[in-house]
């Protein structure tokens, strides 16, 4: 193809995110941020209203939401954000655990002395946050640093599923963010320490233990609020 047909290709491709699109991608940071709690009620209207939009993108944006399953459409009831049940809580946290020790274990080989830096700052970027009780700020540092690791292992698949599961996983830690406080932090800063001096099989028990302890401590808080 000649240069002048490439351009016309690429012209017809470069337009601005449709509204559709933008919506969607507002409406699930509302929901992953918890914004939008498990089981509240979405009402098209009030969401129009609140994003400055008409219905007919949230309409849109609630049908692909539901088949990604985060709204769950009841007929005669309306929308609803998912609530997730114990099995599907595993089954995220459990593929989790899997991608990050390997992940971990590999950024042991791999990192470079820029991606620890980095990582080092996310951790003092995380307990500075978990002190201002911010919690979007906690998850938003807890989320770069297991992608940080993840990048640093050098592997791009392992990265690429990954990135897969972040959103759900933010979703999943938002609730206790605030109750693993500091002590999240500590983990993560023994691991960078392990992982700077090159120790694959201690990075990979490390993160093992430290996403289990998230996990059980996911349970114990979604087992307090339904009992």
């Amino acid at each position: 193809m000649s240069s002048q047909g490439l351009n016309a290709v690429a012209g017809r491709i470069q337009r601005p995110v449709p509204l559709r699109e933008a919506v969607y991608e507002a409406i699930l940071d509302l929901i992953t941020t918890r914004a939008l709690s498990p089981g509240r009620h979405l009402v098209e209207t009030e969401l129009a209203g609140t994003l400055g939009v008409s219905r007919q993108p949230v309409r849109e944006a609630m049908q692909r939401l539901s088949n990604e399953g985060w709204v769950d459409l009841r007929p005669g009831y309306g929308a609803f954000v998912h609530t997730p049940t114990e099995s599907e809580a595993d089954q995220l946290l459990a593929v989790r655990a899997m991608l990050e020790a390997e992940s971990a274990r590999l950024a042991a080989e791999n990192a470079s002395p820029e991606q620890v830096r980095l990582l080092r700052a996310l951790v003092a970027a995380g307990r500075e946050a978990t002190e201002r009780a911010d919690t979007e700020a906690v998850v938003k540092a807890n989320a770069d640093f297991h992608r940080t690791v993840t990048e640093a292992s050098g592997n791009r698949v392992l990265a690429e599923l990954a990135a897969q599961v972040d959103r759900r996983v933010r979703w999943y830690y938002a609730p206790v963010a605030g109750i693993r406080g500091s002590a999240s932090w500590d983990e993560h800063e023994e691991l960078v320490e392990v992982i700077e001096r090159g120790d694959a099989a201690r990075a990979r028990a490390l993160m093992s233990e430290h996403t289990e302890r998230t996990r059980r401590t996911y349970h114990e808080e979604v087992d307090g609020v339904q009992s």
